[in-house]
């Protein structure tokens, strides 16, 4: 059979195949390159960056055996699944013993290390402790129950009309119950007259 007995019909329908064909070819090899250079940019990309998620009202609580320790609130703020850190904004939050509120803060940063398990707040950061003594800081960072927590920065603690201190640095027993104070500290008492 020869070019010329193939009839016009049929070598029509036969160009519109091969350039079906070739439009097809193109692509489909354009796509693997465009899916190669995506695929490429996606194993570069760092992986936190895909695990990420901005959060609007997140509560953080720790409680064990029906106990609560803790619970903090942040009205906006970001969790990273990948090293386990929430970043929290505009922070509130209560400590809790005894199932009593020992201490209530509120904070404009913090950050929650679900690994390690500790908070840190950090910028106009402000303490009330259950008797009545307030606390200002640049940065306060809480490990555990049992551990002290520490504040740091600008320090001035404050107990009504009786106490004015301040301080460079913070140490609050576990059980909130003392403090110590170090670094630049001034400390005025004064008497209740009544």
């Amino acid at each position: 059979m020869n070019l010329k007995d193939i009839t016009k019909k049929k070598r029509l329908y036969a160009g519109i195949g091969l350039a079906f064909v070739g439009v097809l070819a193109w692509a489909f090899i354009t796509a693997s390159l465009i899916t190669r250079d995506f695929n490429r940019n996606m194993q570069k990309s760092n992986q936190a960056d895909s695990q990420q998620a901005v959060v609007q009202g997140v509560i953080l609580t720790e409680t064990k055996d029906d106990v609560k320790y803790w619970e903090i609130y942040g009205e906006t703020g970001n969790w990273n699944s990948s090293n386990g850190i929430a970043q929290l904004n505009d922070v509130t939050g209560n400590f809790y013993k005894d199932n009593e509120v020992t201490m209530s803060l509120e904070s404009s940063k913090g950050t929650y290390d679900s690994k390690k398990h500790d908070i840190i707040l950090y910028e106009n950061t402000y303490i009330v402790l259950k008797d009545g003594i307030t606390l200002n800081a640049d940065k306060l960072h809480w490990i555990d129950s049992s551990s002290p927590i520490v504040g740091e920065g600008h320090i001035k603690i404050k107990k009504g009309k009786e106490l004015l201190s301040t301080a460079d640095k913070i140490i609050i027993s576990p059980d909130y119950e003392s403090f110590k104070i170090i670094g630049n500290t001034v400390s005025k008492v004064y008497e209740d007259r009544k």
